[in-house]
């Protein structure tokens, strides 16, 4: 298994004290009370008075306008969990690093909304859902077979925290991915996978001699169509309606291809089916054609939180989004890349938030 040099440090040995140990697995033991209390720390804005100034739980009661009982349980929780700090003289509370992050680091805010809103209610049916191979908790959200059939009637809150989160982790690399693509000057992208177009906008920002396809679900080329509309560069942005778990759906009928992006798009299927799309994939390419695979890696990481958030990723997969897929590894992808006839000329590490791209030709 490849590990970055940062996990290797932290999976291949266990550091911690007898201690350490066992307060680590109470603490996964009260996790789901420990993600609410946190939760409702900043969405009452707590954490946010406690790193401005020193506050008594009694303080911190009035000014959230909660109850003192209210206050002195959740202040109590949050003193134990470890995302602020007490002075025993004065009995005020304040801000700990942890804490800190809470409020302030842009991809914890995000990951918070999105496990609350789209994952907390349907994680109690996980076990049912690696069983049986199928996202058993997606019914918390709707009656679909896949989150992707649902992605446009999701309920509100679970609609924009879904959103935030896909988009938070695929446009803080798309600069930097930007450079790498268009090193070639292509003229003619298929973006599979295409979502709501913010790439193929991207792209035909960047270039205007580039055409973009983008191949996905009528219904999500119905949002894309919305988002994309009347902005410039948009009459530059194709469509190929397709259901690519359709072994039978071609990705094209275009002769030629110089690009062909996936952008956090393989990881929303299983084995089986990545195999098959990127078959079908090789089929439309020729010798100046290249493929761009652009996904988060968990073992290719470079600060371990990450592969740890990416990890925890992988079940949102299981029990909500279809049942079958993960966040891949790079030697999973890879062994997937050799098999569908192509191969990997280069892998580039460390985009935006944790993203590698790796680019592969036709053999």
């Amino acid at each position: 298994m490849h590990l970055s040099e940062e996990l290797k440090k932290r999976y291949t040995k266990d550091k911690h004290s007898v201690r350490e140990a066992q307060r680590i697995a109470e603490f996964i033991a009260f996790g789901p009370v420990v993600f609410q209390v946190s939760r409702l720390m900043l969405k009452w804005g707590i954490l946010e008075m406690l790193r401005d100034e020193e506050l008594t739980s009694d303080e911190v009661a009035e000014r959230a306008g909660i109850t003192k009982y209210a206050a002195k349980c959740i202040m109590e929780a949050s003193l134990t969990i470890g995302t602020v700090l007490v002075d025993s003289n004065s009995g005020k509370f304040t801000i700990s690093k942890i804490g800190w992050f809470l409020v302030n680091d842009p991809a914890t805010i995000v990951n918070i909304d999105f496990n609350h809103d789209v994952n907390y209610l349907g994680m109690f049916d996980l076990e049912t859902a690696l069983k049986e191979g199928r996202p058993a908790g997606l019914k918390q959200l709707g009656n679909w077979s896949t989150i992707y059939e649902g992605l446009s009637t999701l309920p509100e809150n679970a609609k924009s925290s879904w959103f935030a989160f896909d988009h938070f982790y695929s446009d803080s690399s798309f600069e930097e991915a930007l450079k790498i693509v268009f090193a070639s000057s292509p003229k003619t992208l298929m973006d599979v996978g295409g979502n709501t177009g913010r790439w193929a906008m991207q792209c035909v920002s960047h270039d205007e001699n580039v055409n973009v396809t983008i191949v996905d679900l009528p219904q999500q080329l119905d949002m894309m169509r919305e988002n994309v509309s009347g902005k410039d560069g948009a009459d530059r942005i194709h469509v190929y309606p397709t259901n690519l778990l359709d072994e039978n759906n071609d990705l094209s009928d275009t002769s030629h291809w110089d690009v062909i992006w996936m952008s956090q798009f393989l990881d929303c299927f299983s084995e089986k089916e990545i195999l098959s799309i990127l078959k079908r994939a090789v089929k439309v390419m020729d010798d100046d054609s290249t493929m761009y695979i652009m996904e988060t890696l968990w073992n290719r990481q470079k600060y371990e939180p990450a592969a740890f958030c990416l990890t925890q990723i992988s079940l949102y997969f299981t029990a909500m989004a279809n049942g079958n897929s993960k966040m891949y590894g790079s030697d999973e992808i890879a062994e997937l890349v050799d098999k569908a006839g192509l191969k990997i000329e280069a892998i580039h590490d460390n985009l935006g938030q944790g993203h590698s791209i790796l680019c592969c030709r036709k053999k």
